[in-house]
């Protein structure tokens, strides 16, 4: 049957998109449709067809999914930040293995995948240790902060995040009231004009510090000490700041930090190792996982005390130290000078003398060394972002042949890629194991240990 805008169909949702879409079927037509979960049977009206597939829009649900529950924020349907907070969480693991072995068997060619069952949270709410509010107006001109609706810029006004720790909605309250009391408006990204266009927030587990960061287009803000003096009443307050950000782009931060008041860092740690923290660092946004994720990412390593292993896209140096305390020698590599600055540092502070880091992208760095240096690894750990590696590292990684590679990721699409690469050329991957940081969205990170063919024999 070829369906058309403005059709209505009724389908039982099996799936869910990369969005957080439902994913449902009529006649092997495949159609999406936003704030419907696995098991939901709806009633939508198509908003957009294609040959195969469509979009549609939520008319209603004619049979709620088993696994349907009433999400804890008001706003969840409505926020980018949470696509999927009325399915039950247990379903949500489920769905996020199935994801990563979905793209593993449809991407990357696996058929029998090594996969060790998913790590959840045992509280999968305030799991955040940082937020970025975007700050703009509403349609009467009032001063608002939340989220964006997805894949809008359009903010959804918002104080109390259920994912982010509750002192953010206290720091935006007196945020807010300084902008108010002292004329300072939002940034606008259509008119360019206007001061604050984001609040940068971060916490610290352990350390109970907080940091504050104000994003501006321009540092020259009237009466700040006023809003200093609100800020430093909070118990934990550490670090200040405005980062200044002159770009015309959607890019949050700039390169400029000016510190107000306090350190321009606070302090974490994980497992035994402590980091120094600042605003442009990058730290993952769930203390208590990552814990989880770097013991297995360090078990997969297999150190004995007698390696070298080279961590690439290091950032601040988080799982660089880790390693540190089992291997021989450490190498890590991060393209940000700022998170190298960190990385050692925090080598510094925690007394780790066989990390050395480097500043560039990988795939510059690595391959030139392998070429000039003849450089050795007996570990190869990667983090990359989410668009993956770029081939011509994957190439070096090769090349070196290294014994083990341990490879974090946090998009298993891109991941399966990767490794369908690596795994033509030597490797064999012996085990895979999804860890949940991101609870009520559809993101998922991963640790798969792949061993040299030679070295099983």
């Amino acid at each position: 049957m070829k369906w058309k805008k403005n059709d209505i169909v009724n389908v039982t949702i099996e799936d869910i998109g990369h969005d957080g879409a439902g994913i449902g079927k009529t006649d092997g037509y495949a159609v999406f449709i936003k704030d419907a979960i696995i098991g939901d049977k709806v009633e939508a009206k198509i908003t957009k067809a294609n040959k195969n597939y469509g979009y549609a829009r939520l008319i209603k649900i004619v049979k709620p999914s088993k696994f349907r529950v009433e999400p804890r924020c008001p706003l969840a349907r409505r926020c980018g930040g949470c696509q999927i907070q009325e399915l039950d969480y247990q379903k949500q693991l489920e769905y996020k293995e199935n994801k990563i072995r979905g793209n593993l068997k449809r991407i990357g060619g696996f058929t029998d995948i090594p996969m060790e069952p998913i790590i959840g949270m045992e509280e999968p709410y305030h799991y955040r240790n940082k937020a970025q509010n975007p700050i703009g107006t509403d349609k009467e001109g009032n001063i608002i902060t939340g989220f964006y609706a997805g894949r809008t810029h359009t903010i959804i006004d918002n104080r109390k995040c259920y994912l982010g720790v509750a002192v953010n909605e206290q720091i935006l309250d007196i945020v807010i009231a300084y902008m108010q009391d002292n004329d300072v408006k939002p940034y606008n990204e259509k008119t360019k004009e206007g001061l604050v266009r984001h609040v940068l927030m971060r916490y610290g587990f352990a350390s109970k510090e907080i940091m504050v960061c104000l994003i501006v287009s321009d540092n020259n803000l009237p009466n700040i000490q006023a809003l200093v003096a609100k800020l430093t009443k909070i118990a934990g307050m550490t670090s200040i700041s405005l980062n200044i950000n002159t770009r015309c782009d959607n890019v949050i931060l700039g390169d400029k930090v000016e510190v107000l008041w306090g350190q321009g860092y606070i302090t974490d740690t994980i497992g035994d190792i402590s980091y120094r923290i600042s605003p442009m660092s990058f730290y993952q946004v769930n203390p208590i996982q990552t814990e989880k994720l770097y013991q297995i990412a360090r078990d997969y390593a297999q150190l004995t005390g007698n390696e070298t292993v080279w961590d690439l896209y290091c950032g601040i140096g988080t799982i660089s130290l880790f390693l540190a305390q089992k291997a021989k020698q450490v190498y890590g590599v991060e393209i940000v000078a700022e998170a190298i600055a960190d990385a050692r540092q925090n080598a510094q502070i925690n007394d780790i003398n066989n990390a050395e880091f480097f500043v560039g992208k990988a795939e510059t760095i690595l391959p030139k060394k392998y070429a000039k240096e003849n450089i050795y690894a007996d570990v190869i750990v990667v983090d990359p972002p989410r668009k993956g590696c770029e081939e011509t590292l994957l190439e070096t990684m090769v090349q070196m042949q290294p014994k083990r590679i341990v490879y974090v990721s946090c998009d298993s699409a891109t991941l399966a890629r990767d490794l369908r690469y690596l795994c033509s050329n030597g490797y064999e991957l012996v085990k895979i194991q999804g860890v949940d940081q991101f609870g009520h969205s559809v993101h998922v990170e991963s640790v798969s240990l792949l061993v040299k063919r030679e070295a099983m024999q």
